[in-house]
């Protein structure tokens, strides 16, 4: 027994040195805030909390910390799975992993919003992209690129509001319906992103991206950051929510490997 132990210890030392070899650190981009006070929530969502619960030496004199969280399931990075607004979809323990490790495609749309804060992006802004670097592969993520991740983390500017505590004064980019209806029907894309607080646009009142891309069974990542560090294409994005039973979204680690 020993020796089946030992030898397997040997086996698992080399397939961890394997493993670190083919990974380049270099090309490893997190794209994810962290969550703490500062973190922005959408306006009617409840914020993040942390708590220390035990933190310090005890009787026995060993080191012990542990805390507790809250929070909605949609605030800071974080992922809208499709039965956030789409009945009888998919939950987000149940999107499977093959989606959530995809081909990243960002669009950049920074000039067009920098003269309209209420910037939606359009089918020409995936036409011109696509005529540029060849058509979106089925199963890709795409990324709405808009340079609001400037803004972050401070609420009125980032949501684009005096008040911006009030869902109905919010102002900032997002995707248009068109795009969303192209993506999902004639792309196939596993789904899209933004670096915004919404895949819809601020002063939306009916969010009907979230019901096209979410009724197709397709995700959203919301509050992506560091696009900027991301080529239009080649990058490999995994993005790995917490897995909520039954959960409308979560908080989501993204990551990108770079080409």
């Amino acid at each position: 027994m020993t020796y089946r132990l030992a030898a397997m210890g040997a086996v698992l030392l080399c397939a961890v040195s394997s493993a670190d070899a083919m990974i380049d650190n270099a090309k490893l981009v997190d794209l994810t805030y962290p969550l703490d006070e500062h973190t922005v929530f959408w306006p009617t969502n409840k914020p993040f909390r942390w708590t220390e619960s035990a933190w310090g030496r005890t009787a026995g004199g060993y080191w012990y910390a542990s805390g507790e969280f809250s929070m909605s399931e949609h605030g800071g990075t974080h992922i809208d799975a499709p039965i956030h607004f789409a009945e009888g979809r998919l939950a987000v323990d149940e999107i499977p992993l093959t989606q959530l490790v995809a081909p990243a495609v960002v669009i950049d749309v920074r000039q067009s919003v920098a003269g309209d804060r209420d910037y939606r992006l359009t089918l020409q802004d995936i036409e011109r992209w696509e005529q540029r670097h060849g058509p979106i592969a089925p199963g890709s993520i795409v990324l709405m690129w808009s340079g609001w991740g400037q803004h972050w983390p401070d609420p009125k500017r980032y949501l684009g509001s005096e008040t911006p505590g009030d869902a109905t004064t919010l102002h900032f980019p997002g995707f248009s319906q068109e795009a969303a209806k192209f993506l999902t029907a004639k792309r196939q894309v596993a789904g899209i992103g933004v670096d915004t607080a919404s895949i819809d646009y601020g002063q939306s009142a009916d969010f009907i991206v979230h019901q096209v891309i979410n009724g197709a069974n397709r995700y959203g990542l919301e509050n992506v950051a560091h696009l900027d560090a991301l080529p239009p294409r080649g990058a490999t994005l995994i993005a790995l929510p917490i897995k909520i039973k039954r959960g409308t979204g979560g908080p989501v680690r993204i990551i990108a490997v770079l080409p």
